[in-house]
């Protein structure tokens, strides 16, 4: 749950864009930009300073010691998400147009989803299309950022989206004399023109009623636009994917650990059998590299999956998240944290799972206001596309709010 970068406001506002910040940031002034910065100063963008996130933006709601706790603009009682529930809040409420952060577990869309804005997960190949250095978790320094980390951008709308976007995916500097990104333009001007997958719910991560009336409704708006439309074809295993992904996250989570704590871990996870319920998360984080690199080969094996699906599709709709906003937890101690669904009492984790479905093989996805609850709170919908296709998927999104309500917004602006 990563976002934020370096520079010496650590958020940023393009018009206004902002890159959160994070409490060891708020310690430290750097010499240089994160490169994401840089960009947005070379292309003249107002640079308005810094919104909050998680502590070391590992949390999927935001609160931290040193700027305390952001709380959702629809209701206070609930998170805005996270790691970048600020930056959710402050383009919801109006306070900036634009922001900027990275995913890696649903950071950016999670939040998105949450507060009724528009958020878009970037591609990533061997190379991410935005470049990352100056990326926090990574302390301070470091030049390397996780191999699943996404940067992009934060709006109240497609447009912006593509706005941001058209800034933003360039090469790092150090490639910049020879590299360029190029990315495909739109192929489709409606909605009916597109081969459209929907994939409304499953039983690894059972949506609640209201999401699951959203997945319904958005069904038929999409047929009655004209739309092909294929509920029943899934490009992966939902539980297969997830549990893919929180491997290479715990795995890659565990590089900025002291030399203490990692040998702590290792001790702690040679010490558990397999059937221990912190094994997986633990010896994950230990893994020998020869069981990394079959972790990435499934990786590999994941995105060729996806390649095929889409060949026969052009988009995939899912559910953002299984519910809309949750009971802000942070007074509460971690592993005695959950979410209810429909009742049920479920993993706190379980936010993320369908956004999640993004993150191992690199592809585009965005989160988009598509309705609401009977009390308010925003409901979402996600789009995930083709690799590379982060301009028509921009261009799906905007199709797709035109058959969509209008988001509403939160009570700070309508009082």
């Amino acid at each position: 749950m990563l976002s934020g970068a370096r520079s010496p406001a650590p958020s940023a506002s393009a018009a206004a864009a902002s890159l959160p910040n994070t409490a060891h940031a708020a310690a430290t002034t750097s010499a240089k930009d994160a490169d994401v910065v840089a960009l947005l100063r070379a292309a003249g963008a107002l640079i308005i300073g810094k919104t909050n996130t998680a502590t070391m933006c590992q949390d999927i709601q935001t609160s931290n010691p040193v700027f305390g706790k952001t709380k959702n603009p629809f209701d206070r009682t609930k998170t805005p998400g996270g790691s970048s529930g600020g930056p959710a809040v402050a383009v919801a409420a109006g306070l900036t147009a634009l922001e900027i952060g990275s995913d890696l577990a649903g950071s950016l869309r999670l939040p998105a989803a949450y507060c009724g804005v528009y958020a878009l997960r970037t591609s990533r190949g061997a190379a991410p299309i935005v470049p990352t250095r100056g990326h926090i978790p990574r302390p301070p320094g470091w030049l390397t950022s996780s191999d699943m980390i996404a940067l992009g951008p934060i709006a109240r709308t497609a447009a912006d989206l593509a706005v941001l976007l058209d800034v933003i995916a360039a090469p790092a500097p150090a490639d910049g004399a020879a590299w360029r990104i190029d990315l495909p333009a739109p192929k489709f001007t409606s909605l009916s023109q597109y081969r459209v997958g929907i994939w409304a719910d499953d039983d690894y991560c059972r949506v609640d009623s209201a999401t699951r009336g959203l997945l319904a409704r958005v069904t038929r708006l999409v047929r009655c636009a004209g739309a092909t439309v294929d509920d029943s074809s899934r490009p992966v295993e939902l539980a297969t994917s997830d549990r893919l992904f929180r491997r290479l996250m715990y795995a890659t989570g565990s590089v900025s650990a002291s030399d203490e704590a990692f040998a702590a871990d290792c001790e702690a996870a040679d010490a558990l059998t397999e059937d221990d319920p912190c094994a997986f998360h633990l010896k994950s984080r230990i893994m020998r590299h020869r069981d990394w690199a079959r972790a990435d080969e499934d990786r590999h094996k994941l995105r060729g999956r996806w390649a095929d699906y889409f060949t026969e599709h052009d988009i995939l709709i899912t559910p953002a998240a299984p519910t809309a906003a949750v009971d802000d937890q942070t007074s509460v101690p971690s592993h005695q944290r959950y979410i209810t669904v429909d009742g049920e009492r479920r993993s706190f984790f379980d936010q993320t799972s369908w956004i999640n479905l993004a993150g191992p093989v690199g592809l585009p996805s965005i989160v988009l206001p598509a309705g609401s609850t009977s009390t308010g709170l925003p409901l979402a919908i996600q789009i995930i596309g083709p690799y590379l296709s982060d301009r028509a998927l921009i261009a799906a999104a905007q199709q797709l709010a035109r058959i969509l309500p209008t988001p509403a917004a939160p009570p700070v602006l309508t009082a």
